[in-house]
């Protein structure tokens, strides 16, 4: 009887942690872009617009699986910053983090609406057309201050002047690198 019990309760359990990841998913998607991680080949590219210095504070928007902020954090000894909004990526986020044993890096289960960006001295994001909407870039024209580096991987932003686009052929996705 405590077996079957036990069995119903875990079974129960791992049916609502289901349903709430499935949840989280759609609602990323909805809410920001469905996740499709950057090219490892491309992080060079990124991070060679980024221009970071040692100390500096890098935001991903979106980090999906973490592999740009655990770039950013092995390779430019920044404070890397990840904001994931979906639960299963953020489990996977934080498996990551304890197996690299980085120490500079965050990431936060959050809607990046909910996060102030002031601190930030380089803001990344592949996000789709859609979502790079009024709302979206007017939250980086109000928190970021002047000279943070916001990089677009894949899609400009609409209205703004990028100051440099990385694209060194037509198979590569281009990235937009803008200044505040």
């Amino acid at each position: 009887m405590i077996i079957s019990i036990t069995a119903y309760v875990l079974s129960a359990a791992f049916l609502l942690f289901v349903i709430v990841c499935g949840f989280s998913i759609i609602f990323s998607v909805l809410s920001f872009a469905p996740w499709v991680p950057s090219r490892g080949r491309d992080l060079k590219r990124i991070f060679k617009l980024a221009d970071l210095k040692p100390g500096q504070i890098f935001y991903d928007l979106g980090c999906g699986n973490g592999k740009v902020i655990i770039y950013a954090a092995n390779n430019y000894r920044v404070k890397a910053i990840g904001l994931e909004i979906s639960l299963p990526f953020y489990l996977i986020c934080k498996a990551r983090q304890a197996l690299n044993r980085l120490s500079d890096i965050e990431f936060k289960l959050k809607n990046l609406y909910k996060e102030n960006l002031a601190l930030a001295d380089a803001v990344y994001f592949f996000s789709i057309p859609h979502a790079l909407n009024e709302k979206f870039l007017l939250k980086l024209k109000k928190e970021l201050r002047p000279g943070t580096k916001v990089i677009s991987y894949s899609f400009k932003l609409n209205g703004w002047e990028p100051k440099a686009v990385d694209r060194p052929n037509q198979k590569d996705l281009p990235v937009y690198l803008y200044i505040m």
